[in-house]
């Protein structure tokens, strides 16, 4: 079995500084060895970790209806079942570091793993919506230390030179988890049972115990940290984040601040803001290390990588609403075309890693946001005829620019800080791009809601009823109607009706429009931010100086 990489002052001989080039002079980067067996199970273990948790995201959306009958619960009620996993996920990611440090990485990991799996069956067990929201909680709490871990696996256990490798395969992950997770949910619900949508992570948990077992080395247990750690960010961190997702989740739903309960969620968060920001003044090592941010380079990481994880949400939640509203899909058919933009990451993972170790990350990232952005204005010009094979193209493009985002995006967080740091980093990392997806839905929630009443309003006003083209509409629909039922009053109504759904389709049409292209908008602001971004220095080539000022 591999031993960790043991812990060095960043600048020493052979080891990696904030650029990842080596501290000894005129030592040739590729001189370092190539990762072991036991390195490679380590980030494979953090891979199958990181991929069940991001897939429980979004693995309950398709058998929603289903979960909702069998609990007795109502549509709003049945989102919590979302919200309290996505909630409980991103308070764990930033205190994942912390975690680690007291009680190592194989026993936090190993502890995780089977709390997840005891949670996953609970969630199964589940007959009652709060049982089911309380699994749930302890499902996202447990699973979301398994995203920042497994990135920060692949930083301290592969060599530089095979960091691309890692980076990528992680970038994968968090790209088809969501996509793969309502095809899977979808698929279970319809050939087994709800059940199965959680009852599925037992044996992928018993796998993934077996290569923490194998790929990590046993590490002490630091308790004493638990006396000395900074309570009040860590406080600040739960009260502040939680109550936040639940204000972005629930706030549409609830007419934002016209709401009391919306507000008093808004203080508390507030209060926990506030708690974190004291904590660091005052604490010696902050939870959340927030001074990494001073580092302009990694600050434009985050927030590029919070920019395209709103992107990366809002698609997901706009193309299957645009599918299913417009096009009449069932989510078995939505999920087939959400597929199609995992299709270029499975064909780009054998020349990704080389790509990124020859091509600028600057140049990745530019082209990335320019071809995601490019998908969403290709959709612009749909229609209420469009149907699942008008987004081919787009789809395959959003691909293709979200793979060219996400892994130099990975490589290039990592690339601004010390290994020592990379645990924290992971953390801000990952954390930035969930409560980007968290941001960017409660944002296009309201802007879909005041838009879509906009343009219904404006049509409405458009339609008169001395209009020949509308009395021919009309007359036309409901003679149809009164050949098939003979009822004229019935017919005369059917007419109307169908009148105004046409109405609200084509307003419902130019919302999603506008939508994409502010989406398109927000993915393009970031391009001045990428040619800020740090490169890891090139096996070979002289060090560049490209230090944070």
């Amino acid at each position: 079995m591999a031993e960790a990489v043991p812990s060095a002052a960043p600048g020493a001989p052979g080891v990696p500084d904030a650029s990842g080039a080596s501290g000894a002079p005129g030592a040739a980067p590729h001189a370092e060895p190539n990762a072991g067996t036991g390195d490679w199970i380590a980030v494979a273990a953090g891979a199958l970790g990181a991929l069940m948790a991001t897939l429980d995201i979004s693995i309950t959306n398709s058998a929603l209806p289903q979960i909702q009958g069998a609990i007795g619960a109502t549509g709003t009620e049945g989102t919590w079942i979302s919200t309290g996993y996505l909630m409980s996920e991103i308070v764990m990611i930033p205190l994942a570091a912390w975690l680690t440090r007291v009680f190592g990485l194989r026993n936090f990991l190993v502890g995780n793993a089977a709390l997840f799996t005891g949670f996953s069956v609970l969630c199964g067990l589940s007959g009652s919506l709060p049982m089911l929201i309380l699994a749930r909680i302890g499902q996202g709490f447990t699973g979301g230390a398994m995203i920042p871990t497994a990135q920060t696996i692949i930083r301290t256990r592969l060599p530089r030179h095979q960091l691309p490798v890692g980076m990528t395969l992680f970038g994968l992950i968090v790209l088809l988890g969501p996509l793969l997770g309502p095809v899977l949910g979808g698929w279970l619900t319809e050939n087994a049972s709800w059940h199965w949508c959680f009852f599925i992570n037992v044996p992928v948990c018993a796998a993934l115990l077996t290569l923490l077992l194998l790929g990590l080395p046993a590490q002490r247990m630091h308790l004493e940290e638990f006396i000395r750690a900074d309570w009040l960010g860590i406080v600040g961190l739960a009260v502040g984040l939680s109550t936040l997702t639940v204000v972005l989740e629930e706030g549409q739903r609830e007419r934002w601040f016209e709401s009391s309960l919306i507000v008093t969620l808004s203080l508390v968060s507030g209060i926990g803001m506030a708690m974190i920001a004291l904590s660091q003044r005052y604490a010696s090592r902050p939870i959340l290390r927030l001074r990494l941010l001073r580092n302009w380079h990694y600050a434009s990481v985050i927030v590029i990588v919070f920019t395209v994880g709103a992107g990366l949400y809002c698609i997901s939640y706009l193309v299957p609403q645009f599918l299913a509203l417009i096009a009449g899909y069932n989510a078995a058919q939505s999920g087939a075309i959400m597929l199609l933009a995992g299709l270029p990451a499975f064909l780009m993972m054998p020349i990704l890693p080389r790509l990124i170790s020859r091509v600028d990350l600057r140049v990745m990232v530019i082209l990335g946001l320019a071809a995601f952005a490019a998908s969403c204005l290709l959709d612009i010009s749909l229609t209420a005829q469009s149907v699942g094979h008008d987004f081919i193209g787009s789809q395959l493009l959003r691909g293709v620019g979200q793979m060219l985002c996400m892994m130099p995006l990975n490589q290039a967080s990592m690339a601004t800080v010390t290994r020592e740091e990379s645990g924290d980093a992971a953390g801000i990392y990952n954390m930035a791009r969930n409560l980007g997806g968290s941001v960017g839905l409660a944002v296009i929630g309201t802007f879909i809601d005041r838009r879509n009443s906009l343009h219904i309003d404006r049509l409405g006003e458009t339609l008169n009823a001395n209009s020949t083209i509308v009395q021919e509409r009309l007359a036309g629909s409901a003679a149809s109607h009164f050949a098939q039922v003979g009822d004229l009053a019935y017919a005369q109504l059917q007419a109307m009706k169908e009148l105004v759904l046409t109405l609200h389709q084509q307003a419902s049409v130019m919302t999603f429009s506008e939508t994409f292209y502010v989406l398109a908008a927000a993915l393009l602001l970031c391009v001045p931010l990428a040619l800020t971004l740090k490169t890891p220095q090139q096996p070979g080539k002289a060090p560049v100086s490209n230090d944070a000022h």
